[in-house]
C-alpha cells in the first residue's frame, strides 16, 4: 500500500472501532525533544547502564546517581510541550475513536494535550515517596530547584531521600493501573500501538493478548517490532505525522 493508502486504513480500521485503545511508548514523546532509551547515539542506555542507575537496588545504595542521571531528562521533560501525535491522540479520544490511552512514558504530555483517560504503567514524575516514612510530596515544590542544583531531594518531615513515582528495574508495577490497563487490553477491539518498539515486558505483551482477542491492531513506529506481521495495519514513520493524517481523515468522513 501506498502512505496515503495505509492512513485510510488505518482511519477505516478507528471509525468502526466500538472500543479503541491505544498503547504508546517513548517514540510518542520524541517529537517533543525527550529522547528514547535505545535509539543509537541519542537513547538514554547508550551511556549508562540502567541497572546501576535506575534500578531501586542503585537508587537505594547512591540516590545522587541516579539523580545525576536523570536531571538532564527531567530538564527536557520540564521543558517539552505535547507534539502533534499527544494532540491527535486527543482528538481521538474526544472523538471516541479511542477510550483509553496506556503508556509507559512519565512526561504528563498525553494529559496536557487533552487526553482524559491515560493509565500511566511506568509511573510518572509529579509525585515522590519518601524512602523513609512513605510520605507522598507533589514534585512541584521541589523539582525545579533540583533541575537547577542537582542536589538530591530530601523529606521535609523526616529527612528521607524522596524517590519519583517513575517506576525503576527491579520494582513493581502500579497494581491498579496495571489492573486498568489489562481491563482495557480485554474490552477493546482496535488497538493503536504509537511510538513502542514492544520490547519491555509486561507491557509489551498486551498488544498480543487483544491480538489473540480478536482485535484489530494499528502500529505506529519507526523500528519495526515483533507484532508487525499480524498486526492489521503497519506504518514505519513519524507518529507526529501519521495520527495528525488519520485525525484528518477521520474528520472529513
Amino acid at each position: 500500500m501506498t502512505h496515503t493508502q495505509l492512513i485510510e486504513h488505518a482511519a477505516r480500521v478507528l471509525q468502526n472501532a466500538r472500543y479503541g485503545v491505544a498503547l504508546t511508548g517513548a517514540g510518542i514523546s520524541t517529537p517533543s525533544g525527550i529522547p528514547d532509551f535505545r535509539s543509537p547515539g541519542s537513547g538514554l542506555w547508550e551511556h549508562a547502564d540502567p541497572f546501576e542507575v535506575a534500578s531501586i537496588y542503585g537508587f537505594r545504595a547512591n540516590p545522587q546517581k541516579f539523580y545525576d542521571w536523570v536531571r538532564p531528562l527531567a530538564r527536557l521533560v520540564l521543558q517539552a510541550e505535547p507534539n502533534a501525535a499527544h494532540r491527535a491522540l486527543a482528538a481521538l479520544e474526544a472523538q471516541a475513536r479511542i477510550r483509553v490511552v496506556i503508556t509507559q512514558n512519565i512526561d504528563n504530555l498525553h494529559q496536557r494535550a487533552g487526553s482524559k483517560n491515560v493509565v500511566e504503567v511506568h509511573g510518572h514524575f509529579r509525585e515522590a515517596t519518601c524512602l523513609q516514612c512513605n510520605r507522598r510530596v507533589p514534585t512541584q515544590g521541589f523539582i525545579a530547584e533540583f533541575v537547577a542544583r542537582g542536589s538530591v531531594p530530601h523529606c521535609e518531615k523526616c529527612g528521607g531521600v524522596l524517590k519519583p513515582k517513575a517506576v525503576l528495574f527491579g520494582e513493581n508495577l502500579p497494581f491498579y493501573e496495571v489492573d486498568q490497563a489489562i481491563r482495557a487490553v480485554e474490552q477493546c477491539d482496535v488497538m493503536l500501538v504509537a511510538g513502542s518498539s514492544l520490547e519491555v515486558a509486561p507491557v509489551a505483551d498486551w498488544p498480543f493478548v487483544a491480538r489473540e482477542r480478536g482485535a484489530k491492531i494499528i502500529i505506529v513506529n519507526f523500528e519495526p517490532t515483533p507484532l508487525d506481521r499480524s498486526a492489521d495495519v503497519v506504518i514505519h514513520d513519524d507518529v507526529a505525522v501519521v495520527l495528525p493524517e488519520v485525525v484528518r481523515v477521520l474528520e472529513g468522513e
